[in-house]
């Protein structure tokens, strides 16, 4: 599964934002989601570390999973093409509201 096929999922990103702080066993991830079967979360795991997005390494008899920035890479290439118009676009805003509110005055 790709990237973006991966972070399309709520569940998902959720779990992202989990390992931001730190890394986490699959025991402590199937506990934040009481309403997901341990197996639905495994498999949400499964997509994650197959996207790149995760690694997971064994630790005795638990598996501890976390994120892998690289991963997100993919992504935030893609969004970097789009963030050069949000300046351009503020700025008109900005012009156009002032225009507005000196008109308004007069």
């Amino acid at each position: 599964m790709d990237t973006f096929s991966a972070v399309a999922d709520p569940t998902r990103r959720a779990m992202l934002d989990m390992l931001i702080e730190h890394e986490l066993s699959a025991g402590d991830i199937v506990s934040a989601f009481p309403k997901i079967s341990q197996p639905a979360v495994s498999k949400h795991l499964r997509v994650l570390r197959d996207a790149g997005l995760v690694s997971m390494r064994v630790h005795a008899q638990q598996r501890i999973y976390s994120l892998q920035p690289k991963g997100l890479a993919e992504l935030d290439a893609w969004i970097a093409k789009y963030k050069v118009f949000w300046p351009e676009r503020l700025d008109a805003l900005e012009a156009h509201l002032s225009k507005k509110e000196k008109s308004e005055k007069k």
